[in-house]
This record gives structure tokens, sequence and C-alpha cells, in this order.
């Protein structure tokens, strides 16, 4: 089931022409980050500023929990979003002070608490737009895409960090973060039944591939390693989409990522990304199955507060 987009103005004012130009149902494609996850509210403000509402919401790890506050509330999860990252703490996601399981360093009260607290229902079926988080199945490394039943098992699923947060029994399987098999859920749009996606996410898959030189320390190895391996599964799932529908990916012109336990940042990662997207959205032009996003790297600039341009790319694949 979807939901129509309204004919009507949006807030601000018509769509613009990429956005209205995007064939039906269109997806919206959260994807994983952590603490990264606070530029997904600055580039809902830009969507919602230009009455876009999506058909469905497709999220994974953190972008699972931003995609259930947007599918509760359609119309306005952009500030529900800001007050969430601006007074989140590190504590609170990974509280100390409880002693660790076996399946993990951290428990998973904190999370628990911030999805209470996030004006969600009970279920993912009373959610106002069709939902789906994806895990990972711990036995058999599948893809699960999780749109029906208990929501908050569905958000401890798709969020819990292997070692990091426990994992979740649901219907029998033993489920762990879906950013470790599709930190970009592109996939599971696609298999939902998209005709388009518009896909928010963070760090490598905000813009195309521009990795830095690597030195030989051997915690920069090992975090270039790591980078590496997240960039080519973005870049093969945008590519395999991109074959069949338009593929939007909203950049974030956002420079300096923060670390992955820094949360005192997020209100510059949501006013960045607020800026930088909407800019991107009122050039935005589709012409076709491709894919669509900035040549130039999240250093244009954006980052440091001053006026950036964007090339737009469309990969005709």
């Amino acid at each position: 089931m979807t939901r129509p987009l309204p004919s009507s103005p949006g807030p601000e004012g018509p769509l613009p022409a990429g956005l209205a130009a995007l064939p039906r149902p269109v997806a919206v494609v959260v994807g994983a980050g952590g603490v990264l996850g606070a530029a997904h509210a600055g580039v809902g403000y830009a969507l919602e500023e230009r009455g876009f509402t999506p058909d469905m919401i497709i999220g994974t790890s953190v972008g699972a929990l931003t995609g259930a506050i947007a599918a509760a509330h359609p119309t306005g999860a952009a500030p529900w979003l800001d007050g969430v990252w601006t007074q989140l703490r590190r504590r609170e996601v990974y509280p100390l002070g409880f002693l660790p399981s076996r399946a993990s360093l951290f428990t998973d009260r904190g999370l628990r608490r911030l999805i209470a607290r996030s004006g969600l229902p009970s279920r993912i079926e009373e959610l106002a737009v069709p939902f789906t988080a994806v895990a990972m199945d711990l036995a058999t490394g599948a893809s699960v895409s999780l749109d029906r039943g208990d929501l908050q098992s569905a958000l401890l699923a798709s969020a819990a960090i292997p070692g990091m947060l426990p994992p979740v029994e649901r219907e029998g399987r033993i489920l762990v973060d879906g950013g470790v098999i599709a930190y970009v859920p592109v996939l599971a749009a696609l298999r939902a039944g998209a005709a388009s996606v518009v896909v928010l996410t963070t760090g490598p898959g905000s813009s195309a591939p521009h990795l830095p030189v690597p030195n030989r320390r051997a915690g920069a190895v090992a975090a270039r390693a790591g980078l590496l391996l997240i960039q080519h599964q973005i870049e093969r799932d945008l590519d395999a989409v991109s074959r069949h529908i338009p593929t939007v990916v909203l950049p974030t012109g956002i420079e300096a990522w923060p670390a992955p336990w820094d949360f005192g940042q997020s209100q510059r990662l949501i006013s960045t990304a607020h800026r930088t997207a909407g800019q991107f959205l009122d050039g935005l032009r589709i012409s076709g199955p491709g894919l669509y996003r900035t040549e130039e790297p999240p250093a244009a600039s954006a980052d440091r507060g001053e006026a950036s341009t964007h090339s737009l790319s469309r990969s005709a694949l």
C-alpha cells in the first residue's frame, strides 16, 4: 500500500521540477552512519520545505530510527529529529555503568529509551507512511526487511552494531545491524516496488567517491580499509538500482565528519546538510533511470559556511 503525494503545493510552494518528475511510487532510503545521522535531519528540512512526502521509507541502522520518525510524522519530522539530535549525548546511546552481556559491550537500554520518547506507535503497520527497517540475519548473512509487526524490536535489530549492542531475536532469527549488509538499503527499496528513490546517506555515500591518499599508520590503514569496504558496497548497490530507476543521492556538503562517539556537532551537521541538499534539489532535473548526485566531494566549502555550488551528475547506466 502506498500513499500518493498530494497534488497541492507544499508549505513553501509547488514541488521543484526534479522532485515532481520522479516516477511513483518514490521511496526515501535512509542509510546508516551512527552519530553522522544528524545530517538526515538537515536533509529532511530541505525536503519538507519543498512539500515532498514519500510513498515509502526504507531505513537501516540509525537510518531506521530516522525513517520511522519520518514515517510517523511525514510533514514535520525534521524539527522532531533536530530536537532529538541536538539534545542527544553519548551516554544516552551507549550507557556505561551496566555489566556488559556476553554478546555486546553495551546494553540497549539507552536506545530503548530513545525509541520510547520518539512519538512512535507500537507496530510498523500503524505508521502514516509504509516503512521498512533493514537488518542482517547473523546466521546466514542475508538482508532482512522488517515491514510489519513490533516496531521497537525492528529498530533495535536494525541498529544492533555487532559487538557494541546486543543482537535481537525476532521470529526465530538472530538479527544485527543492517548497515553490515546494506549501508544504504536501495536494493530493499527496489524489491519493495519503488519506481524511484531519494537517498539520505552520510559519510562515504553522500557524494561521488573521492578518497584521500592513505598514510601507513596502523589506525589509518584499518580506517581506510573499513571505508573502502563501505564505499564499494554503496557504489555496487547504487549502480545496480540506478540501472532500473532514477536514484537521487542528496548531498550533505559536510567536509569534517565527527568521531563516532562525538554527539556534540549535531547542529553543524544539520545546518550544513539543510543548506546543501536544498541547493541540490532546486537544480535537480530527472531524465529517466540513472544516478543523480554531486560530482564534487563534500569538501567543496559548504561545511565552512561559504556559498557552494555543486555540479549535478546523471550516470546513464
